[in-house]
């Protein structure tokens, strides 16, 4: 039912738009049709991960005083308390942005996985809407020199090379170390690990998935990737923008 519900509402009309792409511009190649598609699909949610970027980078503007926090109460609670109370002030809702990517991950895995089991050039016909054609040919050479059905060690590379650069701009700053050995607390460990990981194992990981599988995927990666590095500096600068007008104003 889950499996049904998801290929009904995702999977099937992201399918469809490809395919429709592809009988629009029928001079493009596959490559060019995943590379428009991704960019299509990205800035129809670009509203909902603007915001929570802008959360993310809020957030990350008031470290210091977060941190100021942390050193002043020593207790958790209270540490909670007032770290609330300086969300109040700066008007930032923390949990929004986890509620905005929530949403996101059901397009972003039928997007996946179009690339992953769509078997072009074939095309399912089963799943077409009525409206839309069967392309005359598709041509699975991307710009002529790589073939997309198969596996690219290059293209690979580049999703790699670019899931590490966002994953650079998006995770936080890793913690300070602090001289005292005792003052290093268990949250303070985990959060340096878990960016750690972000920053160096996780591009690894996406490297392997992408040259495992299939070129086409690590092309939606490499795109996905670049354009969200595009946005984190676009949201960053203007979130930078936005304070700096209002430390004019104070």
């Amino acid at each position: 039912m889950i499996s049904s519900l998801f290929n009904t509402t995702f999977y099937n009309p992201l399918y469809n738009g490809i395919i429709l792409l592809l009988n629009l511009l029928p001079w493009i190649d596959l490559g060019l049709a995943i590379i428009l598609f991704t960019l299509i699909v990205k800035l129809i949610l670009f509203p909902l991960s603007q915001k929570s970027i802008r959360t993310q980078a809020r957030i990350k503007s008031i470290e210091p005083q977060i941190k100021a926090i942390k050193e002043k109460y020593k207790d958790k609670r209270e540490q909670a308390t007032k770290t609330m109370e300086l969300y109040k002030t700066e008007k930032i809702n923390p949990f929004s942005g986890l509620f905005l990517i929530l949403l996101q991950i059901p397009i972003i895995f039928a997007l996946y996985f179009i690339f992953l089991r769509a078997g072009f050039p074939e095309v399912n016909t089963e799943i077409l809407y009525s409206f839309v054609k069967i392309p005359e040919q598709i041509n699975t050479v991307f710009l002529g020199f790589i073939d997309i059905s198969q596996k690219s060690f290059l293209l690979a590379l580049v999703a790699g090379i670019t899931q590490f650069f966002q994953a650079r701009l998006s995770s936080p700053n890793l913690p300070q170390q602090q001289n005292d050995k005792n003052e290093r607390s268990l949250a303070s460990d985990f959060a340096k690990s878990m960016s750690l990981q972000m920053r160096y194992v996780f591009p690894v990981i996406i490297f392997f998935i992408a040259w495992n599988i299939s070129a086409a995927i690590a092309l939606y990666l490499a795109t996905s990737n670049i354009f969200m590095i595009g946005q984190e500096l676009y949201v960053k600068k203007d979130v930078e923008t936005e304070k700096n007008e209002k430390r004019r104003n104070n």
